[in-house]
């Protein structure tokens, strides 16, 4: 069995990544699925969340909203709505998009689209928290060297 396999994320804009990994860690649309080379076949939603995936350099994290993802013995394909790099998220952006959200929710409005207005907040929460992520992470290798 191969000790690795090959990670590909696309979106409708962009090939966001195509890299050799050790392991993958997906947001599925009912929970975490993690994936080792030799993984059984299976095609799987995504929901909003954090992919992480580990290479020989380290572990690093991407923040997926929603899609699909196909898993194979020696390939992950991710068809993802949106997935982002850390570097790529601007927080002061999503954090307006979760007062809006948070505003939204709280309003007693009827004609309020209930479910969009809920993706909204999560989508806005993981990418926050993906960015704050990476710059802990940084700060944390900046201090150790």
């Amino acid at each position: 069995m191969a000790d690795s396999l090959e990670l590909v994320i696309v979106t409708p804009e962009r090939q966001l990544l195509r890299r050799q990994v050790k392991e993958v860690e997906l947001p599925g649309a009912d929970g975490y699925l993690g994936v080792l080379p030799g993984h059984a076949p299976l095609i799987t939603e995504l929901g909003i969340g954090e992919l992480i995936y580990k290479t020989e350099e380290g572990e690093s994290i991407l923040a997926i909203i929603r899609g699909f993802a196909e898993v194979l013995p020696d390939r992950v394909s991710v068809l993802a709505e949106t997935a982002e790099r850390p570097a790529e998220i601007d927080i002061e952006r999503a954090k307006a998009a979760l007062q809006r959200a948070q505003e939204r929710l709280a309003s007693n409005d009827p004609s309020l689209d209930y479910d969009r207005a809920l993706i909204a907040l999560q989508r806005a929460l993981i990418r926050i928290r993906v960015a704050e992520l990476h710059v802990k992470h940084r700060s944390a290798a900046a201090a150790s060297e």
